[in-house]
């Protein structure tokens, strides 16, 4: 009898020991939202970076945006140029903001572009533009009998354009400046004022 127990225990120990898999950890999972050469954007963690694969080295990191809350970047986009001798990268994307009450809804857009030197890791120029299309409910009178439904957009920062040339165009209603890079600083000026230093 003592031998009996003494089997079914040494079996019942062996299945539970064998019965259990080894966990593996999971790793993180990160999407590639564009990639270009040995450039990709990624989002980990809520934080948007831009890794250079360097051969034979480690990568190298660069932090586009840390989100507070869940970041939502789209039509992310790395585009290659070359100025004035550099080869730089813009680095573009859009992010969507949806803000509702009872009266009003506001869906705001906004355009991200960075000029970055990868080279150097540093960052040239940026520039957000934001637009917001609001539908909000106005009441004709006080006691609320009688409402109409408005639409309006609103437009904030400058439009952005990247020339052939590598030149920056911002544009708005009032305003128009034409920006150009500066291969000395490393950044984007106003054309008139690099005119001005000549």
């Amino acid at each position: 009898m003592k031998k009996c127990l003494l089997i079914v225990a040494v079996l019942f120990v062996a299945t539970t020991t064998f019965a259990q898999k080894k966990k593996t950890p999971k790793a993180t999972a990160t999407a590639v939202l564009a990639k270009l050469n040995n450039l990709s954007m990624e989002l980990i963690k809520d934080n948007l970076y831009l890794f250079i694969e360097n051969k034979g080295a480690k990568r190298d990191t660069i932090l586009l945006k840390k989100y507070d809350i869940k970041g939502n970047p789209t039509d992310c986009k790395i585009t290659a140029f070359t100025t004035k001798g550099t080869a730089l990268h813009l680095i573009s994307w859009t992010e969507s903001l949806v803000t509702e009450s009872k009266e009003k809804t506001e869906n705001k857009t906004m355009k991200y572009n960075e000029i970055w030197n990868v080279k150097t890791k540093s960052k040239a120029f940026s520039n957000l533009q934001t637009t917001t299309k609001v539908k909000e409910i106005q009441y004709l009178d006080k006691l609320k009998n009688a409402s109409q439904t408005v639409d309006k957009i609103r437009n904030e920062g400058l439009a952005f354009t990247l020339s052939k040339e590598g030149d920056v165009y911002l544009k708005n209603k009032t305003q128009e400046n034409t920006l150009s890079y500066n291969a000395s600083s490393n950044v984007y000026q106003n054309l008139k004022d690099l005119v001005k230093k000549k």
